[in-house]
């Protein structure tokens, strides 16, 4: 991949999800696939966007969020 980063659909965009890792809820912004390496070497990861209730995003591992219904 050339691009520094993809946007990917998923089913829980703008629906009220949960960070499974932090226990976090917010609205799924966006996922995106990210180049993440620190070192110049590719390492690309799906990361999901969350928006809390502060206002502020913060990002997790896609694997990490379930429906916060």
């Amino acid at each position: 991949m050339s691009e520094k980063h993809e946007y990917v659909p998923h089913r829980l965009l703008r629906r009220r999800v949960r960070d499974i890792a932090s226990g976090v809820e917010g609205e799924l912004m966006a996922v995106i696939n990210e180049n993440v390496s620190a070192t110049g070497a590719e390492h690309w990861m799906e990361l999901a966007y969350i928006r809390g209730t502060s206002g502020r995003e913060f990002t997790t591992a896609v694997r990490n969020i379930e429906a916060a219904d």
